[in-house]
């Protein structure tokens, strides 16, 4: 997903790596030192709490050893709202992913050696939360994937868009949230990343695109994972959310790779557009994007 013009006229670009992926917050004036440090510590504080890739967070503490700890911030959140994915989708999203996940190699070191698909656990049988703690009834890996980062990009919008008078972008390399700048934004085709499939213009609110040409290894494997069986998706390509805060578009965009998502993206309010392995182009009725008709892409 690109954005061409994706900050305001003689916009201040602020481009850092954080989480695993590249970052750029557009404004109209330069952020400040004292910005660019809040937003340090805003991310590195999520990623403390929830990353399966450092080995000092509180999820990985959990991974080794289960049993209770002081619930982090958003914990009530972001599991709610993943749980209500999980459901909708038969359990295909799951909330103990990430030991699915590393099994298939997507683990804390990045090792990509393939052990085999196994059945995430049953997470109702496993997980639990309260106002202030978080509990594992025995070892697993939490993973919130499907809309962390999406979360991620909310809380650095909302951060500075208390501290920033005028556009703001905050685009996390496929998970996009924008205020007062119009967009127009690329919905990169994903067999071929040199095209695109269409666009959608975006002035206010949160565009995320998940596909599953990024991040793949070994024979055919890739970060979308079908919690019930361990198996990569083989019939969705890439999807496209249209939704008020990142977060949520985040997580239709990882629900619409299996049955149920679009219904949930529905009951949600949030508009979509996704593309099957077929080639394909499948679209929710009130979708903003304009579609390239063309005839690898044929629209249902």
């Amino acid at each position: 997903m690109t954005a061409p013009g994706a900050a305001p006229a003689s916009p201040e670009i602020w481009r850092f790596e954080a989480i695993g992926t590249r970052w750029e917050v557009g404004t109209a004036q330069a952020l400040t030192a004292d910005d660019r440090a809040d937003v340090a510590a805003a991310v590195d504080a999520f990623d403390r709490a929830w990353s399966r890739f450092r080995d000092d967070s509180v999820v990985m503490g959990l991974a080794r050893r289960g049993g209770e700890t002081l619930a982090p911030e958003d914990t009530d959140l972001l599991l709610s709202r993943l749980t209500e994915i999980a459901d909708a989708t038969g359990g295909a999203v799951s909330p103990l992913v990430g030991g699915v996940l590393a099994r298939r190699g997507y683990d804390e070191g990045m090792s990509l050696t393939d052990r085999g698909p196994e059945p995430a656990p049953s997470w109702r049988d496993v997980l639990s939360w309260g106002p202030d703690t978080l509990r594992l009834s025995r070892p697993a890996t939490i993973d919130v994937g499907a809309l962390g980062k999406g979360r991620l990009v909310d809380i650095v919008h909302g951060l500075l868009a208390e501290r920033v008078t005028g556009p703001l972008v905050v685009d996390a390399s496929g998970d996009l949230r924008v205020t007062g700048a119009e967009l127009r934004i690329a919905l990169e085709h994903p067999f071929d990343t040199t095209r695109a499939i269409g666009v959608v213009t975006a002035a206010s609110g949160a565009v995320c695109a998940s596909a599953t040409n990024r991040r793949r290894w070994g024979d055919g494997l890739h970060h979308v994972l079908d919690a019930r069986t361990g198996e990569p998706v083989r019939t969705i390509a890439a999807s496209w959310a249209f939704a008020p805060d990142a977060m949520t578009a985040d997580a239709i965009a990882t629900a619409l790779f299996f049955d149920g998502g679009p219904e949930i993206a529905h009951r949600w309010g949030v508009e979509w557009v996704r593309t099957t392995t077929d080639g394909r182009v499948e679209w929710s009725p009130g979708n903003p994007a304009e579609l390239f008709r063309r005839a690898d892409t044929v629209a249902s």
